[in-house]
């Protein structure tokens, strides 16, 4: 698929948002940027709640493409959950749809699947594959996600990249980070290659750097021409002797999603 000029970029405000924006346009993307939130430094952005239908497909005419970041990215309540990640990705696809978009890449997550244990010892890696098993209402949001994208495929013959990302952050801070952990420059290339590459129906993969204690299989993410360059490895040492190696017996260590099994961070808002 010929490189996308315009890209919608939702949740551009938030961390993932603010490292893509950075990023993104040196691929040569023009990004029309929108938040619930006005973003400093960047007054053409549009500042609309993906529950407003006719704002959505105001912000939708005219690009070439989606980025979806947006949404609640902790556990909240349902009700959060259902307006914020649910509604309004639906909202989002429904004017992809009526718009003649052709790809929306999703950001999906772990947490889609975060019941998941992960792999120990000779255990293989995680595929693409393996079946829902949400660890929070917000992990539930990104299972119908997923399958929404999935729907629409079949459905409308609109294309997605469902991208079930570790954690993109400039550097790894826990020990189970070190498994999932995406680069800023890697998530760049991986959004990248999702935008790209061709015939891609709906694409589910998993969003991480080639970290040598990776937990999770890239197969897929590098069939649409992703070439990570980073690994988590050289903070391993340092990260362990302040936290200790994963404890299997510890239902937060033993599974993909980590603490969100057991303890999730909640959203403040």
């Amino acid at each position: 698929m010929p490189a996308p000029r315009t890209v919608l970029l939702t949740g551009a405000a938030g961390g993932l948002g603010t490292l893509m924006r950075e990023l993104l346009p040196a691929y040569g993307y023009e990004l029309r940027l929108l938040d619930l939130r006005p973003i400093e430094g960047e007054p053409d952005a549009i500042v609309a709640d993906l529950a407003d239908r006719d704002a959505v497909r105001e912000a939708v005419r005219g690009v070439d493409a989606i980025i979806h970041l947006a949404g609640i990215s902790l556990e909240a309540p349902f009700e959060k959950i259902l307006g914020a990640n649910i509604v309004g990705t639906h909202h989002l696809y429904e004017a992809a749809h009526e718009e003649g978009v052709r790809r929306i890449v999703f950001a999906s997550s772990n947490h889609a699947v975060g019941f998941t244990p992960r792999p120990q010892g000779d255990d293989p890696l995680i595929s693409v594959e393996t079946p829902h098993r949400p660890d929070t209402f917000y992990g539930l949001s990104k299972a119908f996600g997923e399958d929404l994208a999935q729907f629409y495929w079949d459905k409308h013959g609109l294309e997605s990249v469902s991208v079930r990302i570790g954690s993109c952050f400039p550097e790894p801070t826990s020990v189970r980070m070190l498994s999932v952990w995406m680069s800023p420059a890697d998530g760049a290339r991986l959004f990248h290659a999702a935008l790209t590459a061709e015939d891609v129906g709906h694409t589910v993969v998993h969003g991480s750097s080639a970290n040598t204690r990776l937990w999770w299989d890239l197969t897929s993410a590098r069939a649409l021409g992703y070439e990570p360059e980073d690994d988590s490895e050289p903070w391993a040492e340092k990260l362990i002797a302040e936290q200790g190696e994963l404890d299997p017996e510890n239902i937060a260590h033993a599974h993909l999603g980590g603490h969100f099994v057991s303890d999730p961070p909640i959203w403040p808002y």
